[in-house]
């Protein structure tokens, strides 16, 4: 079964979680310091590699069927993202939701590396 690192709404608690089927989750992980995190317009989070200036990002690791990621999860990602493999900081590689290429496309990008995570963005800008 496929592991994916999920950073948003459909982690654990999530509102978009129900679309993992229940999915044994793997645990909570970071990826290598090889990305920066952006929120779109307020609305989902979004990886993207760098070749310098990456953090690592803190998310959960999921084992999803190919049947539950073709048929549910990935039809219900929004435009801006697309499937890649992203490396863990343990080494590994597992399946993520990137940014699509260009990102300067996105007129309502904010970098929100330095919060680390999604959750810690959303609690830090709620305030």
């Amino acid at each position: 079964m496929p592991l994916i690192f999920l950073n948003g709404g459909a982690m654990r608690g999530g509102p978009l979680n129900h679309l993992l089927e229940g999915a044994p989750c793997a645990g909570e992980v970071r990826t290598a310091p090889h990305y920066r995190f952006y929120s779109v317009g307020d609305r989902f989070p979004g990886l993207h590699p760098v070749a310098y200036g990456g953090a690592p990002i803190a998310g959960e690791l999921f084992e999803v069927p190919m049947q539950v990621l073709r048929t549910r999860l990935l039809p219900a990602e929004p435009p801006e993202l697309e499937l890649g493999v992203i490396v863990l900081a343990d080494n590994r590689s597992v399946l993520s939701m990137l940014l699509r290429r260009p990102i300067i496309s996105y007129p309502q990008l904010i970098d929100i590396t330095d919060f680390g995570s999604w959750h810690t963005y959303r609690e830090e800008t709620a305030r």
